[in-house]
């Protein structure tokens, strides 16, 4: 399932497609956003942001399209001459522009707020602000760390809850824990300053730089040009910081990744 660099990406290519020219097709497949086509039709996209695995697409005339891709949602990009062929899959929403088009498809939830009122929809108030966020800080997540909230959670749990930080997933589980040589069972509780320090900064640096370098869920890497995977199914090879060997369990029933060598 892609995590917070991956949707990240995806967001980067939709605005790329779209940005800040006029839309001249709007099409939504649910009735009650059908009113908001025509208001939008004109209209131009300011931006794509991504807060977790929600999209919120802005509009000039300060409304926003929330949508959110569950499991099965997927926004596409269409060019000029390009066939559109919908195959199995259920359009929900057409954006389209003199030039370019994007259409999402299969997801359920999508909405329009307005502009100065999305950040109140209640999954964005749930979760924890997105790790790709530049302006948060280590120190920020320092203090989620040793929050009442989260100071007693085992980081195996929490690094996959949305409400700590909202974009990290199984992979960046496993390689901010390597990173900052800890254990899923640990708790913030049970860590001294230098290994807080250590997994605040991890939790930046891991997804930040998988987001830099064109994160993948492919352990294949070439030429160097993709985010390497340190023990994310690495099982059975060499841990490149001790040489012992890595080894696959289960945490939170999702499989995890790490170095009994030099980990803990």
């Amino acid at each position: 399932m892609p995590e917070g660099p991956e949707i990240r990406r995806a967001a980067d290519q939709l605005q790329h497609a779209v940005l800040d020219k006029p839309l001249t097709e709007v099409w939504f497949a649910f009735p009650s956003l059908q009113p908001y086509q025509s208001a939008l039709v004109g209209q131009r996209v300011k931006g794509i942001e991504t807060r977790g695995k929600a999209l919120l697409t802005h509009f000039s005339n300060s409304l926003t399209l929330y949508s959110h891709n569950q499991l099965y949602g997927i926004w596409r990009v269409f060019n000029p001459g390009d066939v559109i062929n919908h195959g199995k899959r259920s359009l929900r929403v057409k954006l389209a522009t003199p030039d370019s088009a994007i259409l999402l498809y299969s997801a359920s939830e999508i909405e329009i707020w307005p502009t100065e009122e999305v950040y109140q929809h209640p999954f964005l108030q749930r979760i924890g602000p997105d790790v790709l966020d530049e302006s948060l800080t280590p120190e920020q997540v320092m203090a989620r760390l040793t929050s009442p909230r989260f100071r007693q959670r085992q980081l195996g749990g929490m690094l996959l809850d949305q409400a700590f930080l909202a974009g990290l997933g199984n992979y960046l589980r496993a390689e901010i824990l390597w990173l900052a040589r800890l254990l899923p069972s640990h708790k913030p509780s049970s860590l001294n300053d230098e290994q807080l320090d250590a997994l605040a900064d991890a939790c930046l640096t891991i997804a930040r730089h998988s987001y830099a370098m064109r994160g993948t869920m492919d352990e294949n890497v070439h030429h160097g040009a993709l985010f390497r995977f340190k023990v994310f199914a690495r099982e059975g090879q060499p841990c490149e910081r001790c040489g012992e060997t890595i080894v696959k369990t289960f945490v939170s029933s999702r499989p995890f990744f790490s170095c009994p060598g030099c980990q803990g």
